[in-house]
């Protein structure tokens, strides 16, 4: 088993156990920690879409730091029950629901229902086009003010309707936060 550890909040330094699988690659501690510095460390009252779950760095980490509500959506049978596991053991409560499903049929599944969250998190496998298939569905899974962060192979200007305000780049990934019709003021 791999390990990852959440690096603020409620849960700082508790390490989580994830399997091996195919294109999963936990966002690195710096990484979500200046993600973190950018949308502020007190999520309290945030709903958070983690849409390619993978190790739950990202969604434990928006939990730990005290988010309403966070969904981790995985489509791994192995991944989510690693999932499970770390929620059971961090004594995760109901504001954590962790979904067993394909990304964009579960955005899909979102639009008729009118729900949208205040911060997604879209950390897909590289080059398999999952970016181009859910950015004609960020508009129904995101609140007007909200807050998209995106890793992927390549810097991104935008995403559908949103675009970078702040970038950066850890080895060979790039990390985007974007916002809607904003203009790009990357560091």
């Amino acid at each position: 088993m791999n390990t990852v550890r959440i690096i603020g909040g409620k849960w700082r330094r508790r390490i989580l156990h994830f399997p091996d699988s195919e294109g999963l690659r936990p966002t690195p501690d710096r990484v979500r920690e200046t993600l973190f510095n950018w949308l502020g460390q007190d999520l309290a009252g945030l709903t958070c879409l983690d849409l390619f779950a993978g190790s739950g760095a990202l969604g434990f980490e928006a939990a730990s730091r005290g988010a309403a509500r966070v969904v981790m959506v995985e489509n791994s049978p192995k991944v989510v029950a690693a999932l499970a596991e770390n929620a059971r053991l961090l004594d995760a409560d109901s504001r954590l629901e962790i979904v067993r499903a394909d990304a964009v049929k579960f955005a899909s599944s979102l639009r008729a229902g009118g729900f949208r969250f205040d911060v997604l998190f879209l950390d897909p496998p590289y080059k398999q086009g999952w970016l181009d298939r859910l950015s004609p569905l960020l508009a129904d899974l995101l609140v007007d003010e909200g807050v998209l962060y995106v890793e992927a192979e390549r810097v991104l200007e935008s995403c559908g309707d949103w675009r970078t305000v702040r970038n950066g780049r850890a080895g060979q990934v790039f990390y985007h936060l974007m916002r809607r019709g904003e203009s790009n003021d990357a560091e």
